[in-house]
């Protein structure tokens, strides 16, 4: 089964920028969607972002757009989350998963990693 472990949380500023990065193993890179969702303490999960297996192309959230961008390296099986212009709202914990639908009201993931935390400060 494939596994997933993020990384790259930590504390920052609003307006900052930081990268996170998502290992994954035990499966075939690019066979399944993979994407991002955000969970802050009390709220409901939020989702992202996705990149189909079929032709690597994205979806992001309106939400999000124009800030976050999600990328991968085959090579490496990681994918990534480009985090731009931070704001306080966006503090959570962020988890990549395998996703088997996105966008609307279609999101559904299959496994997802522990998460990484991201904290902004005002």
């Amino acid at each position: 089964q494939v596994q997933l472990v993020e990384s790259g949380g930590g504390p920052v500023e609003t307006g900052e920028s930081l990268i996170l990065s998502c290992s994954t193993s035990g499966g075939e890179f690019g066979s399944d969607a993979i994407g991002w969702f955000h969970q802050a303490p009390g709220k409901e999960r939020e989702y992202l972002t996705a990149m189909s297996g079929t032709d690597g192309r994205t979806y992001i959230e309106e939400f999000v757009k124009g800030r976050f961008t999600m990328s991968g390296d085959k090579a490496k099986e990681t994918i990534y989350l480009q985090m731009n212009n931070l704001k306080p709202e966006d503090t959570a914990v962020y988890h990549c998963g395998t996703v088997t639908g996105y966008g609307g009201s279609s999101w559904t993931f299959g496994v997802w990693g522990q998460g990484t935390l991201v904290t902004v400060s005002s």
